[in-house]
């Protein structure tokens, strides 16, 4: 049960990567983005192929990620603030961009799964007494750990997160006082984009990139999303280590239950608190 306790943990803290981002643009941008998915897959073959090519490991991160940024700010500055507060033809354009990455990527890398080897440094396992970690899903949840500090120390510590915060309680004002209320949405959306290729590069050696992972991936950061809340980066925390740890679980030992424990959990939430653990009544 440890075993499937812990790697749940770390598969939870890949969650967490993935929907920090989704939860900063759904509750904060307000853009209902069906394509983060798509981000992941394309972030996660885009490292396979960097990786391939290069052999660094490091270097293959950072290129998904600002690939992925890059897309996400083009998206949002050239398409998505024309649809303002119009969710339906939100989801529409999004499914769109989801199906043309997937082809796109269908062409460029094939329909065979990619599974990325672990760098040499981060292979074999941590033991900890009778428990034990392979080393790879340790540097995951690591990861997840300092990028949830950085996100709270940048979103309540720094002016940063200041300005955030005014354009989306009072867009009006904030304008008024000088902000380009428009170009800190780009920003945002793009730093969600930024998260989503970093989830790629270093969800590749761990659930790898496959036709389909797209829609995989999405209805699990929707599940944290719901149970967590909305604008909330500790909802968003607490949401993935449940869901992680739930999905691993129910995988292991009840496999015909597994759909049953990964959405029951999501039906209550949504019934007793519709906001989510931790979301922002404001939202």
């Amino acid at each position: 049960m440890a075993f499937y306790v812990l790697n749940g943990v770390a598969f939870g803290c890949l969650l967490f990567v993935l929907a920090s981002g989704f939860t900063l643009a759904l509750g904060l941008v307000r853009v209902v983005n069906i394509a983060h998915g798509a981000f992941y897959m394309l972030g996660a073959f885009v490292a396979y192929s960097v990786v391939t090519a290069t052999g660094n490991f490091v270097f293959a991160i950072v290129a998904s990620a600002l690939l992925v940024m890059v897309l996400a700010a083009v998206l949002q500055a050239g398409f998505l603030k024309r649809f303002q507060m119009d969710p339906l033809r939100q989801v529409l354009f999004t499914y769109g961009v989801t199906l043309i990455i997937a082809e796109a990527a269908r062409h460029i890398w094939g329909g065979y799964p990619m599974l990325l080897a672990a760098p040499p440094h981060l292979r074999g396992v941590l033991l900890a007494g009778p428990l034990s970690l392979p080393r790879y899903r340790a540097f995951v949840i690591g990861v997840a750990a300092v990028l949830m500090l950085v996100l709270w120390l940048m979103m309540e510590r720094t002016r940063i997160g200041a300005t955030v915060r005014a354009c989306i309680d009072d867009r009006e004002i904030a304008s008024t006082m000088g902000i380009d209320v428009e170009r800190v949405l780009t920003l945002i959306f793009a730093f969600a984009g930024l998260l989503a290729g970093i989830a790629g590069a270093i969800g590749a050696p761990f659930i790898g990139a496959y036709q389909g992972v797209q829609f995989d991936i999405l209805t699990l950061t929707l599940v944290v999303v719901v149970i967590g809340g909305l604008g909330s980066i500790f909802g968003a925390f607490l949401g993935s280590l449940l869901i992680g740890i739930i999905s691993s679980v129910g995988v292991g030992v009840a496999p015909e239950l597994s759909y049953f424990l990964l959405f029951g959990p999501m039906i209550i939430i949504l019934t007793v608190r519709p906001r989510g653990l931790l979301g922002r009544e404001d939202l």
